[in-house]
């Protein structure tokens, strides 16, 4: 088996505990790790949702199973979120891969000083 097959499984393994864990989707560990192996930032954020997809499909299947899910709030969630998708991959394509990690990179400090230092 190729070793580039190996370690992108095993990543998905790492992104998979840290998204079901924190709810946080794993975008913010798969898209770096893509855009280090050498895709776009375009295609790593394309390629992170496939992969976020599956990983989201079973953390559902695990969270419903433990009735950590509340469905309703979910959908209407999933709602927006459908719209404000069709948005943003229309607004990536206008941005270049430099600027884009400096923008991703931004997020996730502030996301990471906000739940530090939330009480």
């Amino acid at each position: 088996m190729d070793f580039h097959l190996i370690l992108t499984i095993f990543f998905g393994i790492i992104v998979g505990i840290g998204a079901s864990f924190s709810g946080l989707g794993g975008g913010f560990l798969m898209v770096p790790l893509l855009i280090f192996m050498g895709f776009s930032a375009q295609k790593a954020v394309g390629t992170s949702f496939l992969g976020i997809l599956i990983i989201s499909v079973s953390a559902l299947l695990a969270h419903g199973k433990l009735a950590h899910v509340d469905y309703k709030t979910g959908i209407m969630l999933g709602m927006g979120g459908f719209i404000g998708a069709q948005i943003g991959a229309r607004l990536i394509d206008h941005i270049s891969t430099a600027n884009f990690k400096k923008l991703f990179a931004a997020i996730l400090v502030l996301l990471a000083a906000y739940l530090f230092f939330q009480k």
